[in-house]
């Protein structure tokens, strides 16, 4: 055998370590696959729907956000589009996971910023908005104003989140002791929201203290207070303990509240996400 064959032969087994390699480093996807995603809005007894959802699942994690509009003419709806596809562009544009806090921060923040520049005042366009991401079996969640973030685990619906409500506002403060007892239980029937996104003095929201661990078949709930304050708790657990996937779950809730005798019913959605029964990685 000549030397021009061991070179050939050299440069081939090179060629194999190289490629290998390249193997070897490649980001490993997550398997996101194995989460079963649902989402379903209802516009109520309401004229205008101003609910929006969204959900991104890309190969850093998975990312849902549900706002609540509120406003005048078309204001609310405008106001929640907007921060729906805030947050989910920006998803795109980078990976959150990084820091997911400053990734909301800045998302809330510009959110707030594109409202304020599509709607003239707050009365005639603002929005609560909840947004949660999930990678690893792990949930990082933020949110202004009274979108509902829960945890459903054997048989219960856990909240992770409190809102902003003047209701919650009074509780604090009580507890606190910057308020009185007397002053507390006059303003808890108040759900009144004292933050939301479109508003000048927007202020700091709300984030996860650690990221919350996830189980196994465990489902991560987002809610309008269309579904809970008209439904219950326990209405909506009823439907989460049986069987089904997360969008046949999800079309059962707005039906709950689309045949509630209820004479006023506003506008509802939901968006529900459950991991799969196996190692999460």
């Amino acid at each position: 055998m000549d030397v021009t064959y061991y070179i050939v032969l050299i440069f081939g087994v090179l060629l194999v370590i190289l490629e290998l390699f390249k193997l070897a480093c490649r980001p490993k996807k997550h398997p996101q696959k194995a989460l079963d995603i649902g989402s379903c809005m209802t516009i109520g007894s309401r004229d205008v729907q101003e609910d929006q959802v969204g959900t991104l699942t890309t190969e850093s994690g998975v990312l849902a956000a549900l706002a609540d509009g509120s406003g005048k003419v078309f204001g609310g709806r405008i106001a929640a589009k907007i921060a729906v596809d805030t947050c989910v562009e920006m998803f795109k544009d980078y990976n959150a996971f990084h820091n997911p806090q400053y990734y909301f921060r800045k998302a809330f923040r510009c959110a707030n910023t594109e409202i304020l520049k599509a709607v003239e005042d707050e009365s005639r366009g603002n929005a609560s908005l909840g947004c949660a991401m999930i990678r690893a079996g792990y949930l990082y969640y933020a949110l202004v104003g009274n979108v509902k973030i829960c945890v459903y685990r054997e048989g219960t619906l856990v909240p992770v989140s409190t809102g902003h409500t003047v209701a919650v506002l009074a509780e604090q403060k009580f507890q606190e002791g910057k308020i009185s007892r007397q002053s507390a239980l006059a303003m808890l029937e108040n759900h009144r929201l004292y933050n939301y996104l479109g508003r000048d003095d927007f202020k700091d929201i709300e984030f996860f203290d650690a990221p919350v661990s996830l189980k196994p078949l465990d489902i991560v709930v987002l809610m309008s207070d269309g579904i809970y304050e008209l439904l219950g708790q326990r209405e909506v657990e009823e439907v989460l303990k049986g069987g089904g996937s997360c969008q046949e779950k999800a079309l059962q809730i707005i039906e709950k509240v689309n045949t509630n005798p209820a004479d006023e019913r506003d506008n509802a959605s939901i968006i529900l996400i459950q991991m799969g029964n196996g190692a999460l990685q």
